[in-house]
């Protein structure tokens, strides 16, 4: 199978092979925060539980958008994905007007104050760190093909449709992963 020639890097796209069979990353999309020489750290963009953030977490605001899972490591931590920018202190830039982390403070009080809506911002439990070259071999091993992640719209995509539609937005090739049955065994 052919594999794009992009490279993991910082605001990438890691989109699951469609016979992944990782409860986590079975038809994920995982959005690469971080990439360098001692590994990588992203978040599993489209799977979206039924739960609030206040349900779980103590003290946080009433917010009408729901937690998603970011994946199977540090799953006691809470991520943030945003387009608010300097609106929140110590945010990192990922691509041009998309980012994560913050002052959870003052995420907190924007949300009391009704100044954040919820196509602005995600929450994630957990999230997909790969050490070193790990990566790199599930690359090589055909679990992962690579995209760019074209602008901050991706909040604003259906979960539910968006492994489907990014593999149909990379041509031909990877279009036809969409109608691969979620168990080869079953068709």
């Amino acid at each position: 199978m052919k594999t794009t020639d992009i490279k993991p890097a910082q605001g990438s796209l890691l989109i699951s092979e469609p016979f992944l069979k990782d409860h986590y990353f079975r038809r994920s999309v995982i959005l690469l925060a971080e990439h360098d020489d001692k590994g990588s750290f992203g978040l599993i963009i489209n799977k979206p539980l039924d739960i609030r953030l206040n349900e779980i977490v103590k003290d946080f605001p009433a917010f009408g958008s729901k937690l998603y899972i970011g994946g199977p490591v540090g799953t006691d931590s809470i991520f943030v994905l945003h387009t608010l920018g300097n609106k929140i202190k110590n945010s990192l830039k990922i691509i041009q007007g998309l980012y994560w982390g913050g002052d959870i403070d003052i995420i907190k009080s924007m949300i009391e104050d009704k100044k954040i809506h919820t196509e602005e911002i995600r929450f994630y439990i957990g999230y997909s760190g790969w050490d070193a070259k790990q990566l790199d071999r599930e690359l090589e091993e055909h679990s992962w093909v690579v995209t760019k992640a074209k602008s901050d719209k991706l909040l604003f995509e259906s979960p539910e449709n968006m492994w489907k539609n990014i593999l149909k937005s990379m041509g031909n090739e990877y279009a036809m992963w969409v109608n691969y049955p979620l168990d080869p065994m079953m068709n």
